[in-house]
């Protein structure tokens, strides 16, 4: 019996259909229309001889055979994924400095650094954690080659890679609720601070009082402060620990903006180290996060 090989494009299709979905966002993310995005679907189908979707309600959900294929597909794009890097990092050597926000330190960071680190064994990597201001200043400064960063509307050289809400957030025990009359308790990061300056914003806009309850350089301490009652805060919901949970609009809260997450390089040409990291980045970011404009 010959087994059919599977089509890669059709896999990546099937992944970012599964990852943002429905078939129009995954259209939208690979650059095909929705149409050849379902005949895509539709002739893995037939080379698998079973269904891979089935109607639920508006959309569409995995049958038992598609949680299958989708489960060897993310391995089968990784390991594709992993030699073409590998081979193509063999003559890659140098140093790349790289800053990351804390939210994305421990739950992406790690991954993407074994997998740069496994395609590219020649590169020394200096990862820094630190606030946004910080490591935008360190980058501007030339002590970083490149710097993951939210804000930064005005700057000019970062790639946008996701549009993300931000979200009041309290102690998953117990109840943390607006009560009008009495001020605001606030878990905040020492000025300046983006998602400070957006707490404080939205608050007095909606006419909230607020005092400053406990502040942090840290957002470990961020986090234990939040869990342990002192107050609320403001930040996306990326690496939220179990203990905390996001407050929804029957807090009373006022609603707050979006937030934009990009990849700065201050502009600078990149070593080919830097480049092929930066790379890495923007394609596991983009497989992970939500689209820009979400």
């Amino acid at each position: 019996m010959i087994r059919p090989n599977l089509d890669m494009d059709i896999l990546r299709t099937l992944v970012a259909a599964q990852d943002l979905g429905s078939f129009n966002r995954a259209a939208d993310h690979i650059g095909r229309s929705q149409s050849a995005v379902s005949q895509q679907i539709r002739k893995l189908e037939e080379q698998i001889g079973e269904p891979l979707f089935r109607k639920e309600g508006r959309g569409l959900a995995p049958t038992e055979a598609g949680d299958v294929i989708l489960s060897y597909a993310r391995r089968i794009l990784d390991l594709n994924d992993e030699a073409v890097s590998a081979v193509r990092g063999m003559s890659v050597a140098g140093a790349v400095r790289f800053g990351v926000p804390s939210d994305l330190a421990e739950t992406w960071l790690p991954k993407v650094l074994g997998q740069f680190k496994r395609a590219h064994p020649a590169v020394l990597i200096e990862a820094i954690v630190e606030r946004n201001a910080l490591l935008l200043e360190r980058l501007d400064k030339g002590q970083l080659d490149l710097a993951l960063a939210f804000g930064g509307d005005a700057r000019h050289d970062g790639e946008l890679l996701a549009t993300l809400p931000m979200t009041w957030i309290g102690p998953a025990a117990g109840q943390a609720e607006f009560k009008p009359g009495q001020p605001l308790s606030l878990v905040v990061y020492a000025a300046p601070c983006f998602f400070r300056q957006a707490c404080i914003e939205a608050l007095d806009k909606a006419g909230v009082a607020w005092h400053t309850a406990f502040t942090s350089s840290s957002l470990h301490g961020l986090w234990a402060a939040v869990d342990a009652g002192l107050g609320i805060t403001l930040r996306t919901a990326l690496g939220l620990p179990r203990s905390l949970t996001v407050l929804d609009a029957s807090s009373g809260l006022p609603p707050v903006p979006t937030i934009r997450l990009a990849l700065h390089d201050a502009g600078r040409a990149l070593s080919p180290a830097a480049e092929r990291l930066k790379t890495i980045l923007v394609q596991t970011l983009s497989e992970s996060l939500p689209p820009p404009g979400y």
